[in-house]
């Protein structure tokens, strides 16, 4: 096993690039939602405030 994770001595290399895949595979995953949810917060605070006030009647 340990032949097998150390391929060869390139086994810092390959791990790390299969590290660096899945970290970037992840990011690009969850970075729409995170774009959505500023874009949503965003369109919210523009509706409140184009929203009339209400006048105060005394």
């Amino acid at each position: 096993m340990s032949d097998f994770l150390a391929m060869g001595g390139y086994g810092g290399y390959v791990w790390g690039s299969y590290a660096v895949f899945f970290i970037v595979l992840a990011i690009d995953a969850l970075a729409p939602r995170a774009q959505r949810r500023r874009v949503l917060s965003e369109l919210r605070g523009r509706l409140l405030r184009r929203r009339p006030r209400p006048t105060q009647v005394p």
